[in-house]
């Protein structure tokens, strides 16, 4: 599938490496369900619309492919990914290391921001709006990474959601996925608001290994 990308309007500023600043906008386009699985990247298009050479943007796509978000095939293309089972298992073993820790040893607890994505996420489920529950569990969890302080760990969590939202594609015919998530998500806000750090983490752990079976079973693992 080959689909119009648009003009490319984020900032690029003064980023002191073009070919990480491509990659970052592609990312994040990803990350947001703006490229879905299968949409076949225009060497042309996105290297006009970005204002980058061809080898910048082909240095970009092996980035890309590094952290499995895109797949090139040779004689056709570079293609957004689709991941599989094999993928979905990295996916959840990178996230369960990364998230109970930040949960429970995390610096920088911010109750009100986990709050406003809770009330995002209500009022999706309410209007039965299942990508923009994926996007609201997505920013939850960006959010819980974000209470270590850490820069780098941020930026890798950023890499794990771009492949996690093109494995949530494969869960668009099954809106309850995302529902359940809702209200144990607030859950875990309550934990926190609490100072249940420790049973916040060990409920975070729980809820990772339902979500990686269910998709798991859900792709025929």
């Amino acid at each position: 599938m080959l689909v119009n990308l648009g003009d490319i309007t984020t900032e690029r500023s003064d980023h002191a490496n073009t070919t990480v600043w491509v990659a970052e906008v592609l990312r994040s386009r990803i990350a947001a369900g703006e490229l879905p699985p299968g949409t076949k990247l225009s060497e042309q298009q996105l290297a006009a619309s970005m204002q980058v050479s061809r080898n910048t943007l082909r240095e970009a796509f092996t980035m890309l492919s590094i952290e499995s978000v895109v797949t090139r095939f040779p004689h056709r293309g570079v293609f957004v990914s689709a991941p599989d089972a094999a993928a979905v298992r990295e996916i959840y073993r990178v996230r369960r290391m990364l998230e109970p820790a930040a949960v429970l040893w995390g610096a920088e607890l911010d109750l009100e921001r986990l709050e406003a994505v809770i009330a995002q996420a209500r009022n999706a489920k309410a209007r039965g709006d299942v990508a923009e529950m994926a996007a609201a569990n997505q920013a939850f969890h960006e959010s819980l990474i974000a209470m270590s302080g850490s820069l780098q760990l941020q930026q890798m969590m950023g890499r794990v959601l771009a492949e996690m939202r093109l494995v949530f594609h494969a869960m668009s015919a099954q809106p309850d996925f995302h529902t359940r998530y809702v209200e144990e998500n607030a859950g875990l806000v309550e934990l926190l608001r609490n100072g249940r750090r420790a049973e916040a983490a060990d409920v975070l752990r729980g809820y990772l290994d339902a979500a990686e079976a269910e998709l798991l079973e859900h792709l025929g693992a």
